[in-house]
């Protein structure tokens, strides 16, 4: 049976070429590896990707929500879990609406 988790990931600062939130579908499987992924940049456009890992030199799991609001990949991250419903509506657009923080308490 296969097991999924989606998370948003909210990355603060101020460069215009990377994007500003993250959506992932991991698959929880055997590890943590994205599935799918979704980049929102600051003029709200979206990138999709659906091989996340396609350029890269190594794979590697993609770290838990709570990781990323320990501050252990830096304090200008924050994540959390979110629904397939949110990941899927947002998938199944071009342009995003939605917030670009999170407060993590």
């Amino acid at each position: 049976m296969e097991q999924v988790e989606f998370m948003k990931v909210f990355w603060k600062h101020n460069w215009k070429d990377e994007p500003k939130v993250m959506f992932y579908e991991v698959d929880l499987t055997d590890g943590r590896y994205i599935t799918k992924a979704i980049e929102i940049f600051a003029d709200r456009t979206e990138k999709h990707i659906e091989d996340f890992y396609r350029d890269v030199i190594e794979v590697t799991e993609i770290p838990t929500a709570d990781e990323f609001n320990q501050g252990i990949f830096g304090e200008e991250f924050a994540a959390c879990c979110i629904s397939k419903e949110e990941f899927e509506a947002v998938w199944n657009t071009d342009f995003y609406e939605g917030s670009f923080h999170k407060n993590i308490p």
